[in-house]
């Protein structure tokens, strides 16, 4: 049976403008460039730097219209084309001052082309007397060659690939022979299946004395013990002193584990920080500012408005003429938009740094870690009256120049734990005292996770050995084992 009822129902929904401003929020300083570049781009109604402005031109559009239903203007005979245009008004962004410092304008640094890891190794191939068949391979292999120096694939999938890929039919022993060539490859160690090859490389092309002599050995022969750092084991394995062990040791520890890394022609472009907001200490007080290019001069383009204006004042107003004034009036919409946009992400960035700055007072006034106070994102929200995934899209990735470096924003937010006097303290602060122990503790006899635990309580910070387990492999330091040193 059907039946008919009314139903009164209450639902928020995100409008395009607010999910877009969202994305713009969460963008950090580089990020935000190469959006604002885009939308320049692809909107000629929208121009960048400063307008220049002439007596006889005041009229632009008001910003009393935010909402606009194309769909409406299309089916009407009239555009209001005065929606645009007010002689009597001055759009903000007009109005706007720019005072931020001309230093902070983008400054391009050129990259020299070098050469490639991989065409570096080709190089170093040509002066090897290969047959074709030998050459193929060896390319092959170097191809395979990750950017750390490693080749991470077993010799049947090599043989296997060269089959299939390049009609190279070839046996595991051919291609372990070509191998054994990759290896004098420079940097040494290069071409390596795994870590106790890699080094065993390095050390055989290092000059032969007693002490790279026992790290071979210990390399080759014992290498599992030598990574569970089993130092009574080598000792009595190898029938050697504690001196003759710590020397052979040193030998190993001065290899490197990624020989790829060492190259210094490759052409990877760095990545640099760029810190979206800038704190300093001013005659004891705290003085924060945005980066200035989260700050551009942007503006609406003359030539638009003009054609409105001619629109506006021709008498044959033909159907050709009002699409294209549609066009214009949806590009000068989403101009307006975007540049009140930028001015909410500036103030929205600013405000909550402002708020997380004020929170982390006495942090940023000494530098000192332990004075970091408990922070979780609500605190921020709740501070300035915004939602707290506003403040997770500011925090996300964006970075702050400090006195003390330039520091990741999210790194300031930490949980709390309440200390034996039942103050709520910040888990970064016992992070930092747990790693301060443990770097001025004995090294021959390394702190385990319940002496570690015992000397938090004594300290008074009474957590649970699995929980002090936790905060050191976030720490990401080894257990006491594997910092046992001889």
């Amino acid at each position: 049976m059907l039946k008919q009822h009314l139903q009164f129902k209450l639902s928020q929904k995100l409008s395009p403008q607010q999910i877009q401003l969202m994305k713009l929020i969460q963008l950090p300083t580089q990020a935000f460039e190469q959006r604002l570049k885009q939308e320049l781009e692809e909107n000629p109604a929208l121009e960048g730097g400063k307008e220049e402005l002439e007596s006889d031109f005041d009229s632009d559009f008001d910003n009393t219209n935010d909402d606009f239903d194309d769909s409406e203007t299309i089916g009407n005979e009239d555009i209001n084309v005065d929606e645009y245009l007010s002689d009597d008004e001055i759009p903000d962004y007009r109005t706007q001052a720019n005072n931020y410092s001309s230093d902070d304008e983008e400054k391009t640094m050129p990259y020299a082309a070098g050469t490639s890891f991989t065409q570096h190794l080709i190089n170093q191939l040509n002066t090897y007397r290969l047959d074709d068949e030998e050459y193929e391979i060896a390319e092959f292999l170097v191809g395979s060659v990750d950017e750390s120096g490693y080749i991470r694939r077993s010799l049947p999938d090599i043989m296997d690939d060269l089959a299939f890929t390049q009609s190279v039919y070839t046996t595991e022993e051919k291609i372990g022979k070509v191998l054994r060539i990759v290896h004098q490859l420079d940097p040494a160690g290069v071409g390596a299946r795994n870590l106790q090859e890699c080094l065993s490389i390095q050390l055989h092309r290092k000059e032969k004395t007693a002490d790279t002599e026992l790290a071979i050995d210990i390399i080759d022969n014992a290498f599992d013990q030598f990574t569970k750092k089993h130092y009574d084991k080598l000792l009595q394995k190898f029938d050697i002193s504690e001196i003759q062990l710590k020397d052979a040791i040193r030998e190993i520890e001065h290899l490197n584990p990624k020989p790829g890394g060492s190259y210094a022609g490759n052409n990877r472009i760095v990545e640099h920080v760029v810190p979206d907001f800038a704190i300093k200490i001013v005659d004891g007080e705290l003085e924060l500012t945005l980066n200035g290019r989260n700050a551009p001069e942007l503006h609406v383009s003359r030539e638009y408005n003009n054609m409105l204006t001619g629109y506006k004042e021709s008498k044959d107003k033909s159907k050709s003429q009002k699409d294209a004034v549609i066009f214009i009036k949806q590009k000068l919409d989403a101009a307006k938009w975007f540049i009140e946009a930028i001015k909410q992400r500036q103030q929205t960035l600013f405000i909550t740094m402002s708020a997380i700055m004020n929170y982390q007072e006495e942090y940023f006034l000494t530098g000192d870690e332990r004075n970091l106070k408990p922070m979780i994102l609500k605190d921020v929200a709740d501070e300035i009256s915004m939602d707290v995934s506003t403040v997770s899209r500011v925090a996300n990735s964006k970075y702050v120049d400090t006195p003390y470096g330039t520091k990741l924003i999210k790194e300031f937010f930490s949980e709390s734990m309440k200390n034996d006097q039942g103050e709520d303290v910040s888990t970064r602060e016992i992070k930092k005292i747990l790693e301060t122990v443990i770097e001025e503790e004995e090294k021959r006899k390394p702190l385990t996770d319940e002496t570690l635990a015992a000397i938090l309580k004594e300290k008074g910070y009474p957590i649970a050995r699995r929980t002090v387990a936790k905060y050191r492999e976030q720490l990401d330091i080894p257990v006491a084992r594997l910092r046992k040193k001889i």
